[in-house]
């Protein structure tokens, strides 16, 4: 027993120690300078909370905090719907499903980089592929500035949803098939139609599989950034800045724009912050599931 012990601790330490040096002390590092102002070089400063004051009175933080809620709302709208309804047709016994299942999953498999460079050359304003056959088929008389003011978040989230579909499409077919046939047999003697079936019995026995897509689908999408940071770096002027963006750029300055300035104190506080509302969101998602438990 003593040994097996051993054994399990020495398999669990490699775990324990980059969950520590990678995860928990970078933390504890980012805490420490909140309370500091601090570049990245030189000796700190201690401001004791000015690095908070500045966070109330930033209103570029607060343009991010609104734009990554236009941009997860957004992105949760289309995605969840649309991935439920592939998944009940590709949940089908259909010839050829397992290769659409794959098809729509093999987004997920991309890294953003690469795919955010693909879609840059997609929705290029002056040689993209949706402007040269938008112009062919006369439906513009002239190439539209995908990226920029006026339909950069809109591109930005239509990204996002390709790339999402097909994981959420997945865990909602794994979920579809611990539904009982029977139950669908059922109700197809009782004369029920397809929406019907979807909506009062599919979407109620998915309920705990339903609360863990949407949880994932939540806090995935308030920290997403890396897309919007290879297609627009938070602009134009701001548009699709969102708070993770606004929050690296704090640590990681973007050279090619030169607008943003290291600042580890700052961003330490910003960090701290933004932690605080993606928790809320998250404790009152929670809050509201509970409902679900009930109803399901």
């Amino acid at each position: 027993m003593h040994k097996n012990r051993i054994g399990a601790y020495l398999f669990s330490f490699p775990s324990f120690f980059l969950t520590m040096a990678l995860g928990i002390y970078p933390v504890i590092w980012a805490l420490r300078y909140m309370f500091y102002d601090y570049q990245g070089y030189g000796t700190p400063k201690f401001i004791g909370l000015g690095n908070f004051a500045r966070v109330a009175r930033d209103t570029e933080f607060w343009q991010s905090v609104v734009n990554t809620f236009i941009y997860a709302g957004g992105k949760l709208i289309i995605t969840l719907p649309l991935s439920l309804i592939l998944a009940v047709i590709l949940n089908r016994k259909l010839r050829g499903r397992h290769a659409f299942r794959a098809i729509f999953f093999l987004p997920t498999i991309f890294s953003a980089s690469v795919m955010s460079i693909v879609f840059y050359i997609v929705f290029n304003s002056y040689n993209g592929i949706i402007n040269q056959y938008l112009l062919k088929l006369n439906i513009v008389s002239g190439p539209i500035d995908w990226l920029g003011a006026a339909y950069a978040m809109l591109t930005i989230v239509v990204i996002a949803v390709w790339g999402a579909v097909g994981n959420y499409m997945l865990l909602f077919i794994a979920g579809l098939q611990n539904i009982p046939e029977d139950v669908y047999e059922a109700a197809s003697l009782d004369g029920v139609n397809p929406a019907q079936r979807l909506w009062y019995i599919t979407i109620p026995m998915l309920g705990p599989v339903l609360q863990m897509i949407i949880m994932l689908a939540i806090t995935t999408s308030l920290k997403g950034y890396e897309s919007i940071m290879v297609l627009t770096e938070g602009g134009p002027f701001g548009k699709t800045e969102v708070m993770y963006l606004y929050l690296y750029k704090l640590f990681f300055p973007l050279t090619t724009t030169g607008t943003s300035v290291q600042n580890i104190g700052y961003g330490s506080a910003v960090g701290f912050t933004t932690a605080i509302i993606v928790g809320l969101v998250t404790w009152l998602y929670f809050s509201m599931s509970k409902k679900l438990n009930n109803v399901y």
